[in-house]
């Protein structure tokens, strides 16, 4: 008997196209995760705008109020004569006469000791609409010593010298927002100081009216000076001994300068700081005495910055850096949970997903104006995440995808706010997480058969 033959008639399930596979559907996330780069690169835009704006409303305030303050003095100034000669010849009797004419200079000399104590404290109650600048009050306390004016040493003759008009000059920015009487007291006898203009286009010019310097005279100084300021205050050590402390009720200093505060007494609480600086002579690359004019000593000035470690916008800024991590893998958390639970997930309902992810950066910097960061962050993402899980469970039609995936959104801006508070080890806590995510999905993915997909 034979067997019969088994015809196989060809099977009516017709072969899904490429447009329905999981690679077509990659593709197309992929490319939708592209194309959203350009909605996140005009969010970024726009902190960049905000970020500008504020600028922009801290120079008119601080113009206004006061801009940063770069000090130095008080000089002692004494004038001498100088005298040039030039030879005439007589046209009838050709001989030839010797014409000797006096100019007067300036010899200026630094002090033997100089004592600065300034107390800084900072103004809240100084806004311009949602924006509050750094400002704040400056109270400085001089006193110090000039000893022994070296005319000798600038080869300049006691005979030249013109003893009955010495002055005292102090040199210093933001003269517009000085706040103090301008006296200085020289040898307990008080002296006006006045504006004078110089060719000196940065630093302004107070000087004294004129007073008899006696040769070899110790002059004993004191003074004081209140400032409305901004950002910074600076000094240049123009004593043989400069000695300085400043106190402030500020939690974040940055010090600047060619000089370093003393590490041992230098103090930073939440709330205030201290700092010290002594400064020698042998310290600093320039003398103690010059004649006919000053040099340009900006480069040798020390002093403190206040400033905000990471503002607003620069925290927003390095949120939105994170934007393309967060939607691929948000992007990739769906596909997965797409081919692993056979749902299907329109590439429409994908673009309302980045778009929604997108939302958080918007909603991020627009709260950030009118609280803090961190408040404005857990609101923002809040919604983000709540949003999400609500659209997830009505796309999925159940409960325990959207959960897991509401969770792994969670999860994931906690990760991003840690590294935008970190600094020092941004990178590594970074890397260390990325690691632990591609491990995530690895482990999660590897039952899934893509050969027929």
């Amino acid at each position: 008997m034979e067997n019969p033959i088994e015809l196989h008639k060809p099977s009516n399930t017709p072969k899904p196209s490429f447009l329905q596979s999981n690679t077509a559907k990659m593709i197309m996330v992929g490319m939708l995760t592209l194309f959203l780069l350009i909605p996140l690169n005009l969010v970024q835009n726009l902190i960049r705008e905000r970020s500008e704006r504020k600028d922009d409303v801290t120079q008119e305030v601080t113009e206004t109020w006061g801009e940063n303050i770069h000090f130095y003095g008080p000089i002692l100034k004494i004038p001498y004569k100088t005298y040039s000669e030039t030879a005439i010849v007589d046209e009838k009797s050709r001989e030839t006469i010797i014409q000797k004419s006096a100019s007067i200079q300036y010899a200026y000399f630094f002090p033997n000791t100089l004592e600065n104590k300034t107390e800084v404290t900072k103004v809240d109650d100084i806004k311009r609409g949602i924006y509050n600048p750094i400002v704040f009050k400056a109270s400085m306390q001089f006193n110090g010593s000039f000893e022994n004016a070296a005319l000798d040493k600038l080869n300049i003759k006691t005979e030249d010298v013109l003893w009955d008009k010495a002055t005292v000059l102090i040199k210093t920015t933001n003269l517009k927002s000085i706040k103090s009487d301008l006296k200085i007291t020289l040898n307990k006898k008080k002296f006006s100081l006045e504006s004078k203009a110089d060719e000196d286009n940065y630093f302004g010019t107070l000087e004294t009216e004129t007073f008899t310097y006696v040769p070899n005279q110790i002059i004993a100084f004191n003074f004081d000076m209140k400032y409305n300021g901004s950002d910074n205050i600076q000094f240049v050590p123009v004593g043989k001994t400069t000695t300085t402390s400043i106190n402030a009720n500020w939690d974040s200093p940055s010090f600047i300068g060619s000089f370093a505060a003393n590490d041992t007494t230098k103090q930073i609480t939440s709330k205030n700081f201290h700092a010290d600086w002594k400064i020698l002579h042998i310290n600093r690359p320039f003398s103690q005495q010059y004649d006919t004019k000053i040099p340009n000593l900006n480069n040798y000035s020390y002093g403190v910055k206040l400033i905000e470690t990471v503002d607003q916008y620069q925290q927003n800024e390095r949120a939105s850096k994170y934007g393309f991590l967060v939607i691929g893998l948000t992007f990739l958390i769906f596909f997965l949970i797409q081919t692993i639970s056979k749902k299907s997930i329109h590439i429409f309902q994908y673009t309302m997903i980045g778009l929604a992810l997108i939302m958080f950066y918007t909603l991020l910097i627009s709260i950030t104006e009118h609280s803090s960061f961190t408040i404005a962050y857990t609101i923002a993402a809040s919604a983000v995440i709540i949003m999400l899980l609500l659209y997830s469970v009505s796309v999925l039609k159940e409960k325990k995808f959207p959960l897991f995936i509401a969770a792994s959104l969670t999860v994931l801006y906690s990760f991003i706010f840690v590294i935008i508070q970190l600094e020092n080890y941004a990178l590594l806590v970074g890397s260390i997480g990325l690691f632990l995510i591609l491990g995530a999905v690895m482990y999660f993915s590897r039952k899934i058969d893509w050969t027929n997909n």
